[in-house]
């Protein structure tokens, strides 16, 4: 299992960076991010874009699936993912927490929550990856 730091680490240069996803609590079977809610993430009425929300939700749900390959030889490649936006964000943090809900050898299945800063929700979804060999 790959631990924060490696998640991290992996992000630099990437589009996690330039919207500022952090991840911040791994567990056995789950993965926490964070991202703020600004200009960066804005959609033009200045509230957070469900395009930056969902980049945030296969960012996190991809994460976590690397994070349980580890060193296997495997690695995930996201196959479908969908989404209910239920409520919106003007300022702030989002934070998402992914959780596996069917882990196959050939694909994980991850529900992924996203909430605000008062844990009031904000976008439910769920996310396919595929498990391929390096």
């Amino acid at each position: 299992m790959m631990t924060l730091e490696e998640l991290n680490s992996l992000c630099p240069g990437t589009l996690m960076e330039h919207l500022g996803i952090v991840y911040t609590e791994i567990g056995e079977d789950y993965l926490c991010a964070r991202m703020p809610v600004n200009k960066t993430t804005w959609q033009p009425y200045q509230i957070l874009h469900g395009g930056a929300t969902m980049a945030l939700i296969e960012s996190v749900g991809s994460a976590l699936s690397l994070a349980l390959l580890g060193d296997s030889g495997y690695t995930a490649k996201g196959m479908e993912i969908n989404a209910n936006h239920i409520s919106s964000v003007k300022k702030g943090y989002v934070y998402a927490r992914a959780r596996v809900i069917h882990k196959g050898a050939r694909s994980h299945v991850i529900e992924i929550i996203v909430t605000n800063e008062q844990d009031k929700l904000v976008t439910v979804s769920r996310l396919t990856n595929m498990i391929v060999r390096v």
